[in-house]
């Protein structure tokens, strides 16, 4: 079983002290059956009978989601692809939603299928992978996260596909992508590993979803909304160190995904949580 991830890693998740107010957070680590494909279970519960319904907002990863939801507005098992929009979940009365997030190319590899099909979508479970038809019911009916875990890993045990090339080179280059804030251009990614930009196009499409530069673009805006969270008001030093060509470019382009200024995203998102429901 691998390590559950650090709960105050919370990087993608927008508006995090607010959040915390309206719904909880869990994550687990993964069993041997995903560890090679995915990267953490995540738990998230709600309470708001009585009060408003809240929208949550996440700058979602490239990756794809596998869920198990109870709520007011569906219930069952979903597969869901690349969000290449901010992702906005309406919260409202009660509900619950056990995930797996998979590795950047990780459900491509692991099923075989084209997840470029999947991009900015959902679909049922069993439609994507008609051998989990009971699967959704079967999870949800435990009330432990944990035993639902054991009936997530034992349902993926041996039905995925091992020693993929491709995907251990997206892999790779999503890795540099994500931890390295130097690479903000395509054509840096395909100098680092000598691949073509239409060799890389094709494979980020097949597992991933999306593009190598909607990609590297997603980790900059992620390191930027996080590091504005934590208290970075230079914007000019912030733009730079995280490659864009200068403050207002910056500021655009955050402004068009998050949806306000960098400025009223770090005031926002920097109020303290008074409850965490």
């Amino acid at each position: 079983m691998t390590a559950a991830p650090d709960p105050g890693d919370l990087k993608g998740i927008l508006h995090p002290n607010e959040q915390a107010r309206h719904r909880s957070l869990r994550r687990l680590g993964v069993g041997p059956a995903l560890a090679e494909f995915a990267d953490r279970y995540w738990v998230v519960r709600w309470d708001l009978r009585g009060r408003p319904s809240y929208a949550a907002e996440v700058l979602s990863f490239p990756s794809v989601n596998v869920t198990f939801e109870r709520s007011t507005t569906r219930t069952g098992g979903f597969v869901t692809g690349v969000c290449t929009r901010k992702y906005v979940r309406e919260l409202a009365e009660e509900g619950e939603t056990f995930g797996i997030r998979f590795a950047p190319g990780g459900f491509g590899a692991f099923t075989g299928m084209d997840v470029g099909a999947l991009r900015d979508d959902s679909a049922p479970l069993a439609t994507v992978l008609p051998e989990a038809a009971g699967l959704a019911e079967r999870v949800l009916a435990e009330p432990g996260d944990e035993r639902r875990r054991v009936i997530v890993e034992e349902f993926f045990a041996g039905r995925g596909r091992t020693d993929d090339p491709h995907y251990a080179l997206v892999t790779r280059v999503v890795t540099a992508m994500a931890d390295d804030q130097e690479l903000t251009r395509v054509d840096q990614v395909t100098e680092r590993f000598s691949i073509p930009i239409r060799t890389l196009q094709r494979l980020f499409r097949r597992y991933v979803g999306a593009g190598p530069k909607w990609v590297l673009c997603r980790f900059r805006l992620q390191d930027a909304a996080d590091l504005l969270v934590h208290g970075r008001p230079d914007l000019a030093l912030l733009a730079a160190e995280l490659g864009y060509f200068d403050q207002a470019h910056f500021s655009r382009e955050f402004t068009a995904e998050i949806g306000m200024s960098p400025t009223e995203y770090a005031r926002s998102a920097q109020a303290p949580a008074t409850a965490n429901g």
